[in-house]
């Protein structure tokens, strides 16, 4: 039983996993893979050590096999396949408005709270969802990040027929042109790392890279004058929030997806000429998380292309460093099995 500690100063120690026996509600997972997000990349380089316990096991992006029940638990068994949505509610607040995803006293499981990256893992019962037979575990474990990006194109109301741009051709950023394209939009993504606009290119994304072409031209030229109905700003760049007001059409939508820690120049006027809506988008709920098991069971995420390794547990440390130093990579997902 093994887990991957996150100690602090870019150091993740392999240690032991401890059994946590369930409660009442909860369920005891044998975690089977995990992925490496930019969240962990930022654990990693001591961003969020005000909110990890340290040392404590890290990792979200979870596929697992169902160990033990606690009482009460309901719709389970011993065996079943999983992915992990994992949020901890906390009480909610007046604030909140219903939406426990993004409540006030939301925990983060993997953060806030142990994570997943290790052998054994012990969550509430209502985070866990189902995998099909014909998802394997390895594409479980890429259920999170598809949510989030499902989640996004959700709050975006990107229709059938519609011009989308995604700024920014990391992980989330493939997944929600991706999304995009199934429901049926146009979709351009803007990216400055040639292996990524390769791969995007393959998977029938248009591309343009924003350091060699200028993007709003780029788009104007594609829509034959349209521009984009909605704009996905995943870059969390300068540029990237500077370019975003300039690509919407009349009324059209900008999804903030990434994080920006500190201010951003933006040109507010285009919101007022064009009558542009911005709209915030965070986490996932638990309607994103069906729809992302469902369109990676149909095959229709591509999701074998945008796994780059799958390393073992003993390894970690090593793939953190080969992660920092690679910026071709997309997906990189821990094995905990071994």
């Amino acid at each position: 039983m093994k887990a991957a500690i996150y100690e602090g100063n870019k150091r993740i120690r392999v240690g032991k996993s401890e059994v946590v026996s369930p409660k009442a509600g909860e369920v005891r997972l044998d975690v089977a893979y995990c992925g490496i997000c930019g969240t962990d990349l930022h654990i990693f380089h001591g961003n969020m050590d005000s909110r990890v316990k340290i040392p404590q096991p890290i990792g979200h992006e979870v596929s697992a096999v169902v160990a033990d029940l606690g009482e009460g638990v309901d719709g389970f068994s011993v065996g079943d396949r999983v992915a992990v949505r994992p949020l901890l509610f906390g009480e909610p607040t007046a604030f909140d408005k219903g939406f426990q995803h993004v409540g006030k006293n939301l925990k983060f499981i993997g953060i806030d709270l142990p994570g997943g990256m290790q052998s054994s893992w012990t969550v509430p019962a209502y985070t866990l969802h189902k995998l099909p037979k014909e998802l394997s575990l390895e594409h479980g474990a890429m259920v999170e990040p598809a949510a989030v990006a499902v989640h996004d194109v959700r709050l975006g109301r990107v229709k059938a027929g519609e011009w989308c741009v995604v700024i920014g051709g990391g992980p989330i950023g493939l997944l929600i042109a991706l999304v995009a394209k199934e429901k049926g939009a146009k979709v351009v993504l803007s990216e400055v790392n040639e292996r990524r606009l390769e791969l995007a290119s393959t998977l029938g994304i248009e591309v343009v890279n924003p350091v060699k072409s200028d993007v709003v031209e780029f788009v104007r030229r594609a829509s034959e004058g349209a521009m984009a109905d909605c704009v996905f700003e995943v870059s969390g760049s300068a540029p990237g929030a500077e370019v975003m007001t300039d690509l919407p059409n009349v009324r059209g939508r900008i999804v903030m997806v990434a994080i920006h820690p500190q201010s951003k120049q933006i040109n507010l006027f285009k919101f007022f000429w064009a009558e542009i809506e911005m709209i915030g988008a965070r986490l996932y709920e638990e309607q994103d998380f069906e729809e992302a098991i469902k369109l990676i069971a149909d095959g229709k995420l591509a999701i074998d292309r945008l796994i780059t390794e799958v390393s073992s547990i003993d390894s970690v440390q090593q793939t953190f460093l080969k992660i920092d130093s690679n910026p071709d990579g997309i997906k990189y997902l821990v094995d905990c099995k071994r």
